[in-house]
């Protein structure tokens, strides 16, 4: 069977006005990623990312940290990021969602974040969003589908926490509980492995970080 890695963008920029950009820590884990990746002697025969500019900068940083092989980078909407302004938006119609802005925390955000997601699963947020959670969980499979179909021996994906908690619920076949929690326990550069072919998928490990094992490096273990 084929091998996927499916990996989380690296840190991007909490707090900052641009989110969608990886933050210098995010930057540096991309691209240990990369180095560790080299030094096992992994390469990547497809590549596929969200079309946000913080999974092209991962798979950049981590491309160039393996060498700069010459693979092509195919990029894929299905894969990035609900967006969770909106959602917030959707539950609060005034404030910018919590965590965005500088005097944010990440653990408020995070807890309002499990709320407004549950809220979303079950079609209740009271104002409008501009995907449902169904619509949601059917990009995620599309996206999964086209990486069965189109193969390879050792696939390489960037995407968000969002989609690959989903990704993880359906392969194991699980409720959108699943997905919930563990979105928020997806880490930065954190690497899932799968197996697959055309018809099946079958999940390997989960949000692993080899790259972050060393002495010296347990601080760059983020999450947002």
């Amino acid at each position: 069977m084929a091998e996927l890695y499916l990996v989380r963008h690296g840190q991007a920029s909490f707090g900052a006005e641009n989110y969608d950009e990886l933050s210098s820590s995010g930057s540096v884990q991309s691209r240990w990623l990369g180095e560790y990746y080299a030094q096992s002697g992994l390469t990547f025969d497809r590549i596929v990312t969200g079309t946000m500019r913080r999974h092209a900068q991962t798979a950049d940083a981590l491309l160039a940290a393996m060498g700069g092989a010459p693979v092509e980078i195919a990029q894929d909407a299905d894969l990035n990021e609900y967006d969770f302004h909106a959602l917030f938006s959707a539950l609060e119609e005034s404030g910018p969602a919590p965590g965005t802005t500088a005097e944010g925390s990440m653990k408020h955000f995070y807890k309002e974040l499990k709320r407004v997601l549950q809220l979303w699963s079950e079609d209740k947020l009271p104002g409008r969003v501009p995907e449902t959670w169904a619509q949601f969980q059917a990009r995620v499979e599309r996206a999964r589908r086209a990486i069965q179909r189109s193969g390879g021996k050792r696939v390489l994906v960037v995407s968000s926490g969002g989609p690959i908690a989903v990704f993880t619920q359906q392969v194991l076949q699980a409720p959108a509980a699943a997905a919930i929690a563990l979105n928020t326990q997806i880490r930065n550069s954190s690497v899932s492995q799968y197996v697959f072919n055309e018809s099946a998928m079958s999940l390997v490990t989960f949000n692993t970080l080899p790259h972050l094992e060393q002495a010296g490096r347990r601080e760059l273990v983020t999450y947002g």
